[in-house]
């Protein structure tokens, strides 16, 4: 993994596509689910390609930490440098595939040297409301250096605008009529190949995800606290930093890409709960395309994607209340069985509509 982050990865075929990303190879969920799962497929159509990190693995262990100034300064020095410095070897590519943005700070000038000056043909991926103001508590500092209206820019002079959703799709498509629908997606075959057949006793009710998103539960703690006076269950979270929420039902687990998989296939009934904004707009179901592609059924908000993820009834339920948060969660702690019988739903689903298999030719026709 940590020569994955420092060096570039090279594999032989024929057309040469370069990905630009912000995140070494293997640790960022959008770079795993969005593009780097599909890598193999590359290879298998003869795509040469190679990858180029702004940040190394050391940094990202660091990166959404309080404190390390100087490190994290240091580090977007350095990137810059490398990024700068690999504009003298760009022209040997066919395409630039570019993950969010180029550069974490400024205005787009490297974009605009490779799309205007050295005239490479751009794929443009994003998978958030990326243009909207949303920082990191622990990078404030950082946010203000950014120009959020680079996004519109870069969907200008791309080639192609990959976009993870249709409300994403909607946007890029004011600035690029070649805007196209590329959905997050789920390796069913390789790596969330195991189906949940059981639940627990008392159940689970799991949450998975970053720092960024811990924000979320907080609307369904009241729910959980009204729970806990009636029944047994286990609320569990799993992330990379500790919410310490003060539940008796509470129990953390940190994120650990080697026992993922293990980690979610505990969960009985899995959670995402979002507030109704253009943000949460943006966002691509990844937490309940991971619960279902397990055979775990979601209960989620009535926002954005997840309307269209969850089959309401079928493969888990939608939530637009506080009132039927509590309704369905209350359905499954008594009717155990029913996360049996809807688990056999939500991976048919996943497999149809979000996996690798299934979107394997729109990815690939990324790059013609």
């Amino acid at each position: 993994m940590e020569k994955l982050a420092h060096y570039y990865l090279y594999l032989q075929g024929n057309m040469k596509v370069i990905f630009i990303t912000p995140y070494p190879t293997g640790v960022a969920a959008s770079q795993r689910f969005r593009f780097e799962q599909y890598y193999s497929l590359l290879k298998e159509n003869q795509i040469d390609f190679v990858v180029a990190p702004f940040i190394t693995e050391k940094v990202w262990s660091i990166l959404y930490k309080k404190g390390f100034w100087w490190k994290k300064s240091f580090s977007i020095l350095l990137g810059f440098v490398k990024r700068y410095g690999l504009l003298f070897r760009i022209r040997k590519y066919d395409y630039v595939f570019i993950h969010r943005e180029a550069v974490p700070l400024g205005p787009p000038i490297w974009e605009f040297i490779v799309a205007k000056v050295i005239g490479k043909k751009i794929i443009y991926d994003f998978d958030d409301a990326i243009w909207l103001h949303n920082a990191s508590e622990t990078n404030r500092l950082f946010s203000y250096l950014k120009w959020y209206s680079n996004v519109q820019y870069l969907c200008r002079i791309a080639y192609k605008v990959s976009c993870g959703n249709n409300f994403l799709r909607s946007f890029s498509s004011q600035y690029n009529n070649n805007s196209v629908y590329n959905p997050t997606t789920i390796d069913t075959e390789n790596y969330h190949s195991r189906i949940k057949k059981s639940f627990h006793e008392p159940i689970v009710i799991g949450w998975t995800g970053s720092h960024s998103t811990l924000k979320y539960i907080d609307a369904i703690i009241p729910v959980l606290k009204q729970l806990e006076r009636k029944y047994d269950f286990t609320f569990m979270v799993i992330s990379d930093v500790n919410p310490n929420i003060p539940l008796t039902s509470f129990v953390f687990k940190e994120w650990n890409r080697d026992t993922e998989i293990d980690d979610l296939l505990k969960i009985d009934i899995g959670i995402m709960p979002l507030v109704d904004d253009k943000w949460s707009n943006g966002k691509c179901g990844f937490k309940a395309l991971q619960y279902m592609s397990l055979g775990i059924p979601a209960l989620v908000s009535a926002v954005g994607v997840n309307t269209k993820i969850v089959d309401d009834g079928v493969s888990g339920f939608v939530c637009n209340t506080e009132s039927d948060w509590e309704q369905y969660l209350e359905k499954f702690i008594l009717e155990p069985q029913l996360l049996v019988e809807l688990g056999k739903n939500t991976r048919k689903k996943i497999i149809n509509d979000y996996s690798v298999s299934s979107n394997s030719s729109n990815f690939i026709h990324l790059f013609s």
